[in-house]
């Protein structure tokens, strides 16, 4: 049931209609929901669970206001994937946890003090190419990929490129979903498929959940990149409320919304799933068809819970060929990285600046280069150190740094 962007709001009264729309609500964001387990070795199951719990955590604490559905978050794909070769996958989940910690700490510090104190601390000129490292660090893994096969990585990548830049409506809001489809189609036909895995599945089956280890390592190494996907959050309460024509930052508050995601996000951790985030591909959906009630999305909410019950379901999402993976990543991750550029030039930074210049260039270098600290059993490297340097430079440098504008970056 897809409505033209100029029909006006319609009637969701019957529950019948709202279970249509609350399903395929879930499909704009199940591509990319997901992806982010299959990339980082988690059961996408658990993602689809820990995601469908979490958006009801989420709404339950915003007092069901807020019309959002919360997704796996790609801003920790390669924090994730670094932290797992260093601590194992329960000592990296450890840390998502405190992530969602973190979140709780800033949303506390936002309903006393307000947004202020966070833009002042994480302004564009920090955010910005900490966004990019996130897309850029995660460029070799998408090519070693796609070039396991070219021919279906290829495909893959311009069937999304051919959505993203062509197609209107509501087709243009899943360019992951129909380019994962139509290269595992492509796969099929190759014989780059095995279905055993699926026929060996039952059909009911709890998600293979796994059990954190406290690790203050990776709690170190992960805490950093919380702050990227606090702004996105952020940007994300401005644009679902210029949607549904309300302030969601004042009622039910930036404070719960950010509450919920980070309680969200916490839970994920305890299940073994990926940390979550507003989806803004959903608020596109939202925007399209004039559907604002948040009850829709808590059918979304309760239909991925649903999926990830059904064993089948997770068979077939790991019988996807790494190359259609591949093909959809080298699209992805370069976008990640070009959303970071557009939080900087939509902050009006001032690239002639050299402190700007210096900023951006450390920040970049540390976090692509591969820097690392270490003492003892304690390192931070990566993301979470080039996010701290970015914060040093930009409190100790001369100048004022202009704030952020809502970024987009999952």
């Amino acid at each position: 049931m897809i409505l033209s962007q100029e029909t006006s709001a319609p009637n969701f009264d019957s529950p019948a209609k709202r279970i249509i729309i609350g399903i395929q609500f879930l499909f704009v964001a199940f591509g990319a929901t997901v992806l982010v387990p299959l990339l980082v070795g988690i059961d996408p199951s658990v993602a689809l669970f820990t995601a469908g719990i979490g958006t009801l955590i989420f709404h339950l604490i915003t007092k069901g206001k807020v019309p959002v559905f919360l997704g796996s978050s790609f801003a920790f794909i390669a924090p994730i994937v670094a932290a797992t070769e260093l601590y194992g996958m329960p000592g990296a989940l450890s840390g998502l946890i405190a992530v969602g910690l973190v979140y709780g700490i800033v949303s506390a510090v936002i309903k006393v003090w307000g947004l202020r104190v966070i833009e002042k601390i994480f302004p564009a000129i920090v955010v910005g190419p900490v966004i990019m490292i996130i897309g850029l660090s995660l460029a070799p893994v998408a090519v070693n990929m796609a070039k396991t096969n070219w021919v279906i990585s290829s495909v893959s990548l311009l069937t999304a490129v051919i959505i993203v830049v062509y197609s209107k409506g509501m087709i243009k809001l899943i360019p992951i979903f129909i380019g994962i489809v139509v290269g595992y189609i492509l796969s099929v036909i190759l014989g780059a498929v095995d279905f055993q895995v699926i026929n060996d599945a039952a059909w009911f089956a709890l998600p293979d959940f796994v059990r954190p280890e406290l690790n203050w390592s990776a709690i170190l190494y992960m805490l950093p990149v919380a702050f990227a996907p606090i702004i996105e959050h952020v940007g994300d309460m401005y644009a679902i409320g210029g949607v549904a024509n309300k302030k969601f930052v004042k009622d039910p508050g930036l404070h719960r919304t950010l509450l919920g995601d980070g309680i969200a996000t916490a839970f994920a951790g305890f299940f073994g799933g990926p940390p979550n985030t507003t989806y803004s591909e959903v608020t596109g959906a939202i925007a399209l068809t004039k559907v604002t009630d948040p009850r829709v999305l808590r059918i979304s909410a309760v239909t991925a819970v649903a999926f990830s019950l059904i064993g089948k379901v997770s068979a077939f999402l790991k019988t996807i060929p790494q190359a259609v993976l591949g093909g959809i990543m080298l699209l992805l991750f370069g976008m990640i990285a070009s959303i970071g550029i557009k939080t900087l030039m939509d902050a009006k930074t001032d690239f002639s600046k050299t402190r700007n210049q210096v900023i951006i260039s450390i920040v970049l270098t540390v976090g692509i280069g591969g820097a690392q600290i270490s003492y003892g059993t304690f390192s931070l490297a990566g993301i979470g150190l080039a996010s701290l340097v970015g914060v040093i430079l930009n409190l100790i440098l001369p100048d004022r740094s202009k704030p952020i504008k809502g970024s987009k970056v999952k």
